[in-house]
């Protein structure tokens, strides 16, 4: 059984860092919803808005006006829309840029990976690679991060719908699942359910919930994840493929009724969080720290949260969770993603109607 490292019992070790040496400044705006971030090669960022519209910052900070023209249509509904960004490890090549979004209609809706490239300004070259499996007529729990792992295959997370939680367990459903496809959207031969009749052959694992923060470690391979659970349980996880990690069979939250999911908050054959965030914080985007500005954090995660309104340093050792903790930065608006910049910064965005990104740094 995987050890739980909860948040009542946890014994915070020091930051190295206090959070009056941080500089929190606005660095560009204003932007509707923004929802990923991704750096290009020559020092630019792009970002998503949850509406539909893909967003150019210069290296300084001017947000271009006009959005990026010919980006792929999305519903756009409560939860969905346009979301997760990440370019493919080669991109300086090839120039393969990597969307999440909610396709489809009110009755019909799913989660879609598609890429494209640019090109003065507009989308071109755009191919689907994947849409899940089945259609739902909720307009939320889209999970949408993506992270490539070193052998070029793509990971994806897929939410389970909120009405639809039961298919977190089904093998034969994309809901509730990480999935890994190869960067053209074929399936890699070594998933552990390729060949199998009774399940899908992108399913990488499975018992998730509303999984919206993915890292790969490129050196040893590790995946990192961490879901939203309904009130409390949020979860933190090492993944690994072909494993159950509980949800809604096993879960440290209960319904925002307050009613029981489940009599159970754990399972031998199922596999424990690493840390249950009970209250909820409602984590958003994680990113890994590999800049030079702030040595004494490289290798930490860091977590965005919706509703703690914080970024939280979660520092490891290997397979270990040793501390996790708040920056203390005193945002109090809703953080919708954190990312590394090339100067070794942290970018994070707020979740709002006129939503910007921040710069941290010291």
């Amino acid at each position: 059984m995987t050890r739980i490292l909860s948040l009542f019992l946890l014994i915070l070790l020091p930051a190295g860092i206090a959070a009056k040496e941080l500089e929190v400044e606005s660095f560009a705006g204003p932007l509707e919803h923004p929802w990923s971030l991704a750096f290009l090669p020559d020092g630019r960022a792009l970002v998503t808005e949850r509406p539909g519209r893909l967003r150019l910052i210069e290296a300084d900070g001017q947000l271009i006006e006009d959005p990026v023209a010919g980006t792929p249509g999305v519903h756009a509904n409560s939860q969905g829309g346009l979301m997760g960004l990440a370019l493919h490890p080669d991109y300086a090549d090839n120039g393969w840029i990597y969307l999440t979004l909610a396709h489809g209609t009110p009755s019909a809706n799913a989660t879609r990976v598609v890429r494209g490239r640019l090109a003065e300004g507009r989308w071109i070259d755009e191919e689907v690679l994947f849409t899940a499996q089945p259609n739902k007529d909720t307009p939320v729990h889209y999970g949408g991060r993506m992270a490539f792992l070193p052998d070029g295959t793509l990971l994806v997370s897929v939410g389970d719908g909120f009405d639809y939680r039961e298919h977190a367990q089904h093998l034969d459903s994309h809901l509730g699942k990480i999935i890994r496809i190869n960067d053209d959207g074929s399936v890699p031969t070594d998933n552990p359910f390729t060949g199998r009749e009774d399940a899908l052959p992108e399913i990488y694992s499975w018992g998730h919930r509303n999984p919206q923060g993915l890292v790969v470690e490129p050196a040893s391979g590790r995946i990192w994840s961490h879901e939203h659970g309904p009130r409390g349980g949020d979860e933190f996880n090492r993944i690994e493929p072909g494993t159950n990690y509980g949800w809604p069979i096993a879960t440290y939250g209960v319904d925002y009724s307050g009613a029981r999911v489940t009599p159970f908050t754990t399972r031998a054959d199922m596999t424990d969080p690493l840390i249950d965030w009970t209250p909820s914080i409602a984590p958003a985007g994680m990113s890994r720290y590999d800049g030079e500005m702030f040595p004494e954090w490289q290798g930490d995660l860091f977590v965005a949260s919706l509703v703690e309104k914080t970024i939280r340093r979660i520092v490891l050792d290997g397979d270990e969770v040793v501390s996790d903790e708040p920056l203390g930065l005193e945002i109090d608006r809703r953080l919708r993603d954190v990312r590394v910049g090339p100067d070794g910064a942290l970018y994070v965005l707020t979740d709002e109607a006129s939503g910007e990104v921040l710069r941290v740094s010291r």
